[in-house]
């Protein structure tokens, strides 16, 4: 949270809780999520972030961008829509898993995580905690912390980029933006990273974020 943000009282609630279930955790594995809106730099981020580390961290790749990379049929008729949010759902949760248990003493650097569906849902957001067999809570409690990108197209410029399955026009980039954050804005460690017309100013503070809160986070963890 950044200083003079003003936060409603859900919001507030939500996050006091978190921050009690987070603490009771103990030291367990470090998972950040890097998320945002289409075209905002998060896994440009995360792969530099990656390579200034090194062997400390271990990249868990956007599920959707897998998936549809692969071969998943895009549909956008609500049926067909519904099953692809479920396939990303259990693709991004077993990734993580899979990577935890392969490195349990790496930090975890999820480009998007199990919250993201909400905002692709057709429905709204709870809806889609429903389906899962979940809820918002219980998936925010699956993460350290959360490095929001907010979108280029928040601030009106292009959001092409590297990613051939990206489809959003701007408007629809900059309306899941919103929602997206309204999703991960619950989190109690929440830093968003905002648009600028300078990528690499940007990226440099996004990547200055992320270092401070590993190091906070490894600070928690140690002995």
């Amino acid at each position: 949270m950044k200083q003079g943000e003003v936060i409603d009282a859900d919001v507030s609630d939500k996050r006091t809780r978190l921050k009690r279930e987070l603490a009771a955790q103990g030291n367990h594995r470090c998972r950040i999520v890097v998320t945002g809106g289409p075209g905002g730099g998060k896994t440009t981020a995360a792969d530099l972030f990656r390579r200034e580390i090194g062997d400390r961290v271990v990249i868990v790749p956007e599920s959707a961008t897998l998936l549809f990379s692969g071969g998943f049929p895009r549909c956008e008729k609500p049926p067909g829509l519904l099953a692809a949010q479920h396939a990303i759902f259990h693709v991004q949760r077993n990734l993580e898993d899979v990577q935890a248990a392969q490195y349990p003493e790496r930090i975890l650097l999820c480009d998007r995580g199990t919250v993201d569906g909400a905002a692709y849902w057709p429905g709204m957001p709870e809806e889609f905690f429903t389906e899962m067999g979940t809820t918002l809570e219980r998936e925010l409690s699956r993460y350290d912390g959360v490095i929001f990108f907010q979108s280029a197209a928040v601030g009106g410029m292009g959001i092409e980029g590297g990613n051939p399955e990206r489809k959003e026009t701007l408007k629809e980039a900059a309306e899941l933006d919103a929602r997206l954050h309204k999703l991960w804005e619950h989190h109690p460690r929440f830093i968003v990273v905002k648009h600028n017309p300078s990528f690499f100013a940007k990226i440099g503070y996004g990547l200055a974020e992320l270092k401070a809160m590993v190091l906070e986070l490894d600070a928690r963890r140690a002995p």
